[in-house]
This record gives C-alpha cells, sequence and structure tokens, in this order.
C-alpha cells in the first residue's frame, strides 16, 4: 500500500481562495473541481501552504500510529529530538526526556550530535577544497528544491547526509543496529526523508503532533516525575544546537576550524531569497570557495512549519543560545559520516505551442495583450503561467477572476436584457446603478428615452424620483433594510406589482416591477362574465323549482282523489 503523502487536502474544507497557489514558489497545487490539492511529484513538503491556509483545508499526515506500531515491535524506540526543542518548550530538559519516556520511548537524543559530525565533516571538505560553490545538504526542503527546480547545482550541495540521518547513523552504531529512531522537530520534510531512509530513521513527528500526543495521553508536564535517568543519550550536544537559526551551522563550522581564510560564508533563509541567491551564477565558473548555509523557512527552523509555538523567535533564537553550550575544542575527525549523492531529478518544464497557449487564453477571454491582465488573482504571476497551468490540467478556467467577473456580467446582462418585467438597482444616494429596457420602455416618455438614450451610461446615475412617482419605496427599503411588496399599484390607467429588495444594507436594493394592468383587466371581465353566469343560473334554478313545486302540488291532488275513491270508509260515506 502506497504511503499517504506528507501533506494532503481536505476537499470539503477547501474554499477555492488560491491563496496556496498564491504562496506556493514552486506551485505544485493542483485545482480540480474548485479544490486544491497538492501534486506531490512535484511537492518538496516545505509546508508554507499549511501555514497560510486560512481554511485548514491543508493538513500533515499523522504518523502517531506508525510510532505506536514500532513500539509493539519489541525493539527499543529512541527519539532523536530537533535542537529547535529548546526555545518552543518552556520547561527543563529533565522534564522533556521524562515526557517522552512516559510516551514509550527508551531514551531521548539531541539531532545536534549529528549536526556536529556534519559539521566536522564539512569544514574538513572546505579545507581540502581549491574552489567552487558548497551548498549544504541540512535542510532537506532545499535539497530536494535543487534537485527537482535547479539541478544544475545539485553537484554543488556537500555529499553529506542530513543532520537528522546522520545522528540516527550515529545512534544505531553506538545503542545498536536493530533500535528504531523517531525524529521529532518542526519541519514536515524529515517525513520524507523516513520515507526514503527507513534503514535510518523509523518515522518523523512534527511538535504539533508530539503536543497532540502529549494531550491525548493526558500527561500533566508540570507533574511529570524526573529521576537521575533523565539525560540525553549518549550524551548532550554542544554547538550543534545552533543550527535552528539562520547561520548557526556556519558558525559551527568556523568552530571547528578553517585552515584557510579564503572560504566565504553565506547565511540563505526561504526558497524564495534562495532562488534569487543563485540567479545569473554558473556553478563551473567560482573562482574562490563559497560554502551557502542553505535553509527552506525564513529565519531559519525556528519559523518550521510545525513548531507549534507562539512565542516570539527573538525568544525563542535566545532561549536557544541560553541552552547552547560550546567545546573549547572540537575534534577535526567526525566519529560519524554518512555520505549521500544528491541526483538530480530535474522537473520537466512543457513548453507549449502559440496555438495551444493562444487556444487556453480565448477560452479565458483573452483575445489581446491588453486583456492579459496579470493581476495574480489566480495564483499565478501572469496570464501566461496560468494558462500553461490551465494546458496541463492543474489549473481551471474558474480561478481567472477578470474572465468570472466578465461571465457573471454577460449572464446578469443577459437576464435583465430579456426579463420582461423591469429591473432597476438603487443606491443610497437614490439614484440608479443598473436598469433594464423593460424599465426604460415602462416609465420613460418619448422625450426622456432620447435624453438617456444619447447618454454613454444610459440611466445610470439618473435620480429615481425623476423618473418614478413611488421613489419613496425605495427611499423606506434603504432606511429600514427589510423588502417591500407592493401589489395592484394604480398609476395613472396602468397598474404595477412591486417588489423591492435589499442587495447591501443601507447602500443598494434593487426592484422587480411587473406591468399587471392586462391581467387586471382580465380579471374583471372574468369576474363580470362569472356574476352574469351566476345571475342566468339563479333565475334557471328559480324557474325550475316553480315549475318542479306547480307539478308537485298538481300530482298531490290527482293521487288524494285515486286515493279517496278506492277508500270504502269514504265510499260508506258517500253512501249515507
Amino acid at each position: 500500500m502506497e504511503k499517504q503523502y506528507p501533506v494532503y487536502t481536505l476537499k470539503n474544507e477547501c474554499n477555492d481562495c488560491y491563496k496556496c497557489i498564491r504562496g506556493c514558489h514552486i506551485k505544485a497545487i493542483r485545482i480540480q473541481s474548485g479544490s486544491a490539492s497538492v501534486i506531490n511529484e512535484k511537492c518538496i513538503a516545505c509546508g508554507h501552504c499549511v501555514t497560510i491556509c486560512p481554511a485548514g483545508a491543508k493538513k500533515v499526515r499523522n504518523d502517531i500510529d506508525v510510532v505506536k506500531a514500532l513500539f509493539l515491535t519489541g525493539k527499543k524506540v529512541y527519539v532523536s529530538l530537533a535542537p529547535s526543542w529548546a526555545g518552543v518548550y518552556d520547561f527543563s530538559k529533565e522534564k522533556m526526556i521524562a515526557v517522552l519516556k512516559k510516551l514509550g520511548f527508551a531514551g531521548v537524543s539531541e539531532t545536534a550530535l549529528g549536526a556536529q559530525e556534519v559539521s566536522i565533516q564539512t569544514a574538513k571538505m572546505l579545507n581540502q577544497a581549491d574552489k567552487g560553490l558548497f551548498i549544504s545538504s541540512a535542510c532537506p526542503v532545499i535539497d530536494d528544491y535543487i534537485r527537482l527546480y535547479k539541478p544544475e547545482f545539485a553537484k554543488c550541495i556537500t555529499p553529506i547526509a542530513s543532520p537528522a540521518l546522520t545522528h540516527c547513523g550515529l545512534l544505531k552504531d553506538m545503542l545498536g543496529e536493530d533500535i528504531k529512531i523517531v525524529f521529532i522537530g518542526p519541519c514536515i520534510a524529515k517525513k520524507n526523508e523516513a520515507d526514503a531512509h527507513p534503514e535510518l530513521m523509523s518515522a518523523a513527528l512534527t511538535f504539533d503532533e508530539l503536543n497532540y500526543w502529549i494531550k491525548e495521553e493526558f500527561i500533566d508536564v508540570e507533574t511529570i516525575e524526573t529521576d537521575e535517568n533523565c539525560k540525553f543519550v549518549p550524551e548532550a550536544s554542544y554547538e550543534g544546537a545552533l543550527y535552528p537559526i539562520e547561520g548557526g551551522m556556519n558558525e559551527t563550522i568556523k568552530r571547528v576550524g578553517i585552515d584557510k581564510d579564503d572560504v566565504t560564508f553565506i547565511g540563505v533563509s526561504s526558497l524564495e531569497s534562495f532562488d534569487r541567491s543563485l540567479q545569473n551564477i554558473s556553478p563551473d565558473k567560482i573562482e574562490n570557495k563559497i560554502f551557502v548555509e542553505a535553509l527552506g523557512c525564513s529565519g531559519g527552523c525556528i519559523n518550521g512549519p510545525c513548531l507549534s509555538s507562539e512565542k516570539s523567535r527573538i525568544l525563542i533564537t535566545s532561549d536557544i543560545y541560553a541552552n547552547t553550550q560550546y567545546r573549547d575544542n572540537v575534534p577535526k575527525e567526525p566519529r560519524k559520516v554518512v555520505n549521500k549523492e544528491y541526483t538530480p531529478m530535474p522537473v520537466e518544464a512543457v513548453e507549449y505551442s502559440i496555438e495551444q497557449v493562444t487556444k487556453a487564453l480565448r477560452k479565458i477571454s483573452k483575445h489581446t495583450e491588453e486583456d492579459e491582465l496579470n493581476c495574480s488573482g489566480c495564483g499565478y504571476a501572469s496570464c501566461r503561467e496560468f494558462v500553461n497551468a490551465l494546458i496541463a490540467g492543474d489549473a481551471e478556467p474558474s480561478q481567472c477572476v477578470s474572465y468570472m467577473r466578465k461571465i457573471a456580467v454577460r449572464k446578469a446582462a443577459a437576464m435583465l436584457r430579456c426579463m420582461p418585467s423591469a429591473v432597476v438597482i438603487v443606491d443610497s444616494n437614490m439614484e440608479i446603478v443598473e436598469a433594464n429596457d423593460s424599465f426604460e420602455h415602462m416609465f420613460l416618455s418619448e422625450d426622456m428615452y432620447e435624453v438617456f438614450a444619447s447618454r454613454q451610461d444610459g440611466l445610470t446615475g439618473a435620480a429615481i424620483d425623476r423618473i418614478v412617482p413611488f421613489s419613496e419605496l425605495f427611499k423606506s427599503a434603504l432606511d429600514t433594510g427589510k423588502d417591500i411588496h407592493q401589489e395592484h399599484y394604480a398609476l395613472e390607467d396602468k397598474v404595477f406589482d412591486i417588489s423591492i429588495f435589499t442587495i447591501e444594507d443601507n447602500e443598494l436594493v434593487g426592484a422587480v416591477i411587473s406591468d399587471v394592468t392586462k391581467s387586471e383587466m382580465d380579471r374583471s371581465k372574468i369576474a363580470q362574465k362569472a356574476r352574469e353566469v351566476i345571475t342566468k343560473n339563479i333565475a334557471t334554478v328559480q324557474e325550475i323549482a316553480s315549475l318542479l313545486g306547480e307539478h308537485m302540488v298538481e300530482t298531490e291532488l290527482l293521487l288524494n282523489s285515486i286515493a279517496e275513491g278506492y277508500d270504502p270508509n269514504t265510499n260508506e260515506d258517500k253512501k249515507v
């Protein structure tokens, strides 16, 4: 079963605002059915989309259950704790270790130990090199960005595994090859490292996940007990604890000792800054030694996407410095080196034909160069960049704000134009904002029609009280914010049904006005005919009743005479 990518989208939560596209430096976002999803093969897991998503639809894969499964293997599971923890958490290292042991870990070690080994090996490489551009391998976001998007610089990445992977190798050498190691820190990209190197790092958790897990287990950090065993294994770190701060790696390399004075140390943080720093540079033409400490997050790891802290970054930096110890003599040889080659895997930039681009531009009503606003509302820097994504299937026409506005205006205009009822929109100044043809024909005299027809804006801006005699209804709707429905409003020889509704409270109202004169006249005629039919029916019924009554009397007299003729008593009386 394929493992879920570290960053994913809750589609039902996505509000198609395109903020993630605007914020993604490499545009590794695809829009389908209005929902933004990560393009895994293009993504470098910087996590910027997670931090800026206003709806919280971008999520980070939760690996807590993966770690719990490691506990069930019977193997000892250790933590590689990112050095930024010292600035994030306001409790002692003893309590941090006690908390992690309470969760089930056999021990806790500092990733900074691996950072120290990386610095020693990097210093050794720089001392031995003649010239060239060297880019640190400490940040997996930068490593993947170069491999995918700046492949010509892949050979410049120092061929050393990251501090986290180096630390895992060091722990396995010291504590046994069969141990399991879980990295915990502010970085999402470390999950990619764990997925790619399970032989070293079994899993990676973020500080967000750690905090959730602590709450889930109802661990009270304030009251948790510590003892003499609450120590980092195999030892505490030193200058390697500076790595999460911009410039921290450069400082540790300098502390190792650089034999020559011809190394230029440069610190660059954030993808945008790093991208700009590589512009107009050919790595083969560098005549001196330049080392670039490159970090994907602005300001360093202390601005990681899952730092899980509201503390000021100044205070976090200060706390990290305060908790860092320095060695008087830093070894010249590393205890552990994990070699790693960074193979270019460029994302191919597809070139589309002029015909394809032109056709895609027409889809969003871009027919001339002036139509290409390059407003970035779609999330892309230019209309051309957007249509390239459109052709690739990574974008949808609905992302173009100006196009959707044109469509909306056209639809509204078509509806207004075709409606038999009069439609008018009035603002708070009692001036017409929009009116359809039916309104003009219904309420403008011939003279007024000619006047307004000559105006470029037509009825726009005209005072409503100059056009209709019932402007007080508009005024009332604007003042009260309540809808008004006036039936059978008589105006000269006409009868109207008027419905006024609020569009924006106290700012904008609209009205639909129907001429019901004919239908009212038809109703009157029908009522008159009905009354005539009823009168005629009543007369007929009365006549029928009269005839029936007469007939009943005659019948009754006849029957009585017959009865009397056959009654013996009656005959007897007659004989007497």
